[in-house]
């Protein structure tokens, strides 16, 4: 199946065979410190930004012992994920780039499986797996079968960040430095959409792709099955990621902001927020008791928040080990894993 471009344009998808050169030519002086693609005329993607995507922060060293246990992983570990079916915890690391399959209850590895570059986040792209790994400096999604450790590697778009699976079967690509996704079935892209900035984290719900953009400030969703976006909205000052809620809403947390932001997705729309200081960044949903867990990297802690009702409310603090940029649930069984970036740790909290 071939690759095929798309604008995204009001109402239809037309290919993508040229940025209309003589427009680029004629207003090549007014864009010259601007990003070239983001200058063509003919599409519905945000205007050129001075925005600048959040960052999570650097954490301060830490003032008070981490809840739970901590384990020594390896250098620098930044996404994290725990499959229940294979009962595996996935954690990214380098030095070198490897993706650890790791025993939840004592992080003993059980498979240590090469990658071709930096990792940040990581996804299932359903339960039992595979793992979905966006290697950033390889310009590649690859999955990882459980618990094998197989891996099937697809060449995307430039800075993948984060990637979700679709009900279909589709894989949804966030490509942070192309600003596109990719839209990827069997090892192959199907379908490009780049009428973003700078997308960050990805969100499914069925055949649903909700968007973060980091840049533009923004959520985009997208009916994956249609091949059509379906709405865009405001998110705050600094989003970043985002996860789904078990009532099939999205909590995106604004990292500069300062707030962790509850959406609809049908129609799009922001329905509640909640002010969190410490630069909200890691996030994960336990469906199973309508919690979601978000790391604050300034003060080392995460945070619990109720979203069962129409009003977000904290109901539980834990200090976490320095610089918890990522973490991950079991759902139903009160425990989590927040991946200590600075000190090459993971940390395991029982409620």
């Amino acid at each position: 199946m071939s690759t095929q471009r798309l604008r995204v344009t009001t109402g239809r998808l037309e290919p993508m065979y040229s940025r209309r050169p003589a427009l680029l030519v004629a207003t090549l002086a007014s864009c010259m410190a601007l990003v070239l693609a983001a200058c063509g005329g003919g599409s519905d993607a945000p205007a050129v930004s001075a925005k600048k995507a959040a960052e999570p922060g650097r954490a301060p060293a830490t003032a008070t012992t981490p809840a739970g246990r901590t384990f020594d992983v390896g250098a620098l570990p930044q996404g994290i994920v725990y499959d229940a079916r294979s009962t595996l915890l996935a954690v990214a690391v380098r030095d070198p780039f490897r993706l650890l399959l790791l025993d939840p209850t004592t992080l003993a590895v059980r498979k240590s499986v090469p990658m071709p570059g930096k990792i940040r986040h990581l996804q299932l792209a359903r339960p039992g797996g595979p793992v979905l790994v966006p290697s950033e400096s390889a310009n590649q999604i690859i999955e990882v079968s459980l618990p094998s450790g197989d891996t099937r590697a697809t060449d995307v778009e430039k800075q993948p960040h984060d990637a979700a699976g679709a009900a279909n079967g589709d894989l949804v690509v966030g490509n942070e430095f192309s600003g596109s996704i990719s839209v990827v079935r069997d090892g192959t892209v199907i379908r490009t959409f780049d009428d973003l900035l700078q997308p960050g984290g990805v969100v499914t719900d069925g055949n649903v792709a909700a968007v973060i953009d980091v840049k533009d400030y923004t959520v985009t969703t997208y009916d994956v099955d249609a091949m059509r976006r379906t709405g865009r909205v405001a998110a705050g000052k600094g989003p970043t990621h985002g996860v789904l809620t078990r009532d099939g809403r999205l909590a995106v947390t604004d990292t500069r902001g300062g707030e962790v932001l509850l959406y609809d997705l049908d129609p799009l729309r922001q329905v509640a927020a909640l002010p969190l200081a410490g630069r909200p960044y890691g996030i994960t949903s336990d469906p199973a008791t309508d919690t979601v867990w978000v790391t604050l990297i300034t003060k080392n802690e995460l945070v619990g928040i109720d979203v069962s009702g129409e009003t977000p409310k904290v109901i539980a603090t834990y200090a976490t080990v320095r610089q918890a940029d990522t973490v991950a649930v079991d759902p139903g069984s009160k425990t989590l894993w927040v991946t200590g970036t600075k000190d090459g740790t993971v940390q395991r909290i029982t409620r």
